[in-house]
């Protein structure tokens, strides 16, 4: 994710958050049900794995989309090829969730197949509220981005959403991106793993690291386009962005099992890829100082804005999370 674009079954350790609204409140829990899993917690995951590989494999296997040096992944061409390929890939492994769904037996799951994999019904309420949670855990890097980079400026011409239909790097980045992972990566996945019996742990911490891997293929990417830089640089690169793309992949995993709906996390996916990583560090510049005429206080008050921002959106965001997300499409309909 950039800013302004632009497993075997573990052995559980399973929580569940209960309906007090308190985040704290951790107890064992998976998906009730008369029946037993229809699959077994291994068979689940190898299919993420396989998923995985049906979605990252074919951008390697065209001339038109393989990386090389001469080739950036930002060239129209690329995008083109890679937005096939992938539409492709996830419709394939959507259609084959929905048949093993359609076949389940009776009190495998308490909803039908559509539900399960968040379509149905939409949740423009559960969106709206899911992006709002979102929103105020960026209360900092909001301020930064609309007041202090004067990015509000830019929506007087409504330049950001022109600029979706416009850029193909931004379409793919905002658009596509989100809707063909999360398609993936929670819609056609997660209600596999709901069909084993997994704990709510495994379903929500176990699935993001098969979605954190997905991305590692990225560090070859870069190595190919950058090959002068430090091979640690461009492993620490890829360290983190696998740390990062995993820890989305929790959130938007109990998003989709609390909102149950994948119109909820696919927003949300585009709106931290428009965020990018918050800043932890550093000052603030307000976009209206002229470089070297301005007092170094004025900077720091705003830098100190920031941070509170940062830090009251964290701790509202934690206390909002389960009030913010209770809805009666919930994929754990007795609640957690």
């Amino acid at each position: 994710m950039s800013r302004h674009i632009s497993g075997n079954a573990v052995a559980p350790v399973v929580f569940t958050m209960t309906s007090s609204n308190n985040p704290d409140s951790l107890s064992g829990t998976s998906l009730p049900g008369t029946a037993p899993p229809f699959i077994q917690p291994l068979t689940a995951c190898a299919m993420l794995v396989v998923y995985t590989a049906i979605y990252v494999a074919p951008l390697y296997i065209s001339p038109a989309s393989r990386p090389s040096p001469t080739l950036s992944r930002d060239d129209p061409v690329v995008i083109r090829t890679r937005i096939r390929s992938v539409l492709f890939s996830t419709a394939s492994c959507s259609a084959l969730t929905y048949i093993i769904l359609a076949r389940l037996p009776d009190g495998t799951l308490p909803y039908g197949p559509l539900h399960a994999m968040g379509y149905w019904p939409i949740g423009i309420l559960e969106s709206a509220l899911c992006l709002l949670l979102t929103a105020i855990l960026f209360a900092g890097p909001l301020y930064e981005t609309l007041l202090i980079d004067g990015l509000w400026e830019d929506w007087h011409g409504l330049g950001p959403i022109v600029r979706i239909w416009t850029q193909l790097t931004t379409w793919r980045n905002i658009v596509m991106g989100p809707l063909t992972e999360e398609m993936l990566f929670r819609s056609a996945s997660v209600p596999l793993m709901l069909c084993a019996r997994m704990s709510l742990t495994q379903t929500v911490f176990l699935s993001p690291v098969i979605f954190g891997f997905a991305h590692v293929h990225h560090f070859y990417e870069f190595r190919i386009s950058h090959p002068k830089v430090p091979l640690v640089a461009a492993v620490a690169r890829s360290i983190l962005q696998f740390s990062y793309t995993s820890l989305f992949g929790a959130y938007a995993t109990f998003l989709f099992l609390r909102a149950g709906s994948l119109l909820a996390i696919v927003l949300v996916h585009a709106f931290c890829n428009v965020m990018g990583l918050p800043r932890f560090w550093g000052a603030v510049e307000p976009y209206w100082h002229v470089s070297g005429h301005y007092a170094p206080a004025d900077s720091r008050k705003w830098t100190v804005i920031y941070y509170v921002l940062l830090f009251v959106g964290a701790i509202t965001w934690w206390r909002s999370l389960l009030p913010l997300t209770q809805t009666s499409a919930s994929l754990f309909p007795q609640g957690f």
